[in-house]
């Protein structure tokens, strides 16, 4: 048992975790302890663990952890885990990059399909009794335009592009790639912006990121295209975006993450014109804690063997 790695899962469920470990054949090369999420880890878990899995942890604990040399977050964001006062320098921290690639896509793809056809609007007249002839416009020939094409952008731009869009976008390092017609570094958002029917944001949150739409980018969009935040609520400004919708600057912008979560009731978002709310609904799935265990126990056989960690957060660029 001594030469065991001490493994610490402070969440929730924990099944799918101890499920992969014992799959994978590390069962024996580890001794496992699980905290929910509401509880503490006490003094004597913090001061043995080597390795913690988690979905974010408070000030005051990570310096109680001496041994600890891998963290691995469980969602693709880590702001809330760089931005700890006390994170220690040397600490190997991972995300979970690439784990909502299976139903992420699927939902920006429905809510582009919601704010292009009126089907909301049927339903509002169907409950008034109400047939209203409406000639819906194609999403054949429009362009989407992706603010951060990392896994899910990829998979976004693979779909558009069997409904017969055209996509563009933003890379930190900009290359060719399947289904996107034309790559851009970040200095040329706003072309991205000018030139879309709608933006996708997928970025994470950074201090580059910071607001980065706002109401000068908000005005060099299109005055009928449509904003889509599935990246971080940071990423826009709130009060430029609901002065712009409201000014028809833009056709309007379909919301799923936020600065703070749940979004306050007092929220002005929730009654501005043009702005529709959805309550993060992005990456969560009934299957997702089995495709971050995959990953999570991936790193965990190369932590084991001293080898390279996959999604390595790069504290510097704050993902």
């Amino acid at each position: 048992m001594t030469n065991r790695a001490q493994i610490l899962l402070w969440t929730d469920s924990t099944a799918a975790y101890l499920d992969a470990i014992a799959t994978a054949g590390l069962a024996d090369r580890v001794a496992v302890e699980t905290v929910p999420r509401n509880e503490r880890p006490s003094a004597d878990q913090l001061a043995r663990t080597e390795v913690l899995m988690a979905s974010g942890v408070p000030p005051g604990v990570l310096p109680a952890m001496p041994k600890l040399r891998w963290a691995q977050a469980m969602s693709a964001g880590v702001e809330a885990w760089i931005a700890l006062p006390d994170l220690p320098a040397g600490l190997t921290l991972t995300c979970a990059r690439g784990t909502h690639t299976e139903s992420m896509p699927e939902n920006i793809v429905g809510a582009l399909l919601y704010v292009a056809k009126p089907y909301a609007k049927a339903v509002e007249n169907q409950k008034l009794g109400k047939w209203v002839h409406t000639v819906t416009q194609p999403l054949t020939g429009k362009t989407l335009g992706i603010l951060g094409l990392g896994a899910i952008g990829q998979e976004v731009a693979r779909i558009a592009v069997a409904l017969g869009m055209r996509v563009i976008g933003t890379r930190r390092r900009p290359a060719p790639m399947a289904n996107v017609a034309e790559v851009f570094g970040s200095d040329r958002t706003d072309e991205v912006l000018a030139r879309s029917d709608f933006v996708l944001l997928l970025l994470p949150a950074t201090a580059e990121t910071e607001n980065l739409i706002d109401a000068r980018r908000l005005a060099t969009m299109k005055p009928g295209a449509w904003l889509l935040n599935f990246g971080r609520g940071h990423l826009i400004d709130d009060a430029a975006l609901i002065a712009a919708a409201k000014a028809r600057t833009i056709a309007g912008a379909l919301l799923d993450v936020f600065r703070q979560e749940p979004l306050p009731a007092e929220h002005p978002f929730w009654t501005a014109e043009g702005i529709i709310v959805l309550p993060h609904l992005g990456g969560p799935h009934p299957q997702r804690d089995k495709i971050v265990a995959r990953l999570f126990v991936d790193n965990l056989g190369r932590f084991l063997d001293d080898r390279p960690l996959k999604e390595v957060v790069d504290r510097a660029a704050g993902y």
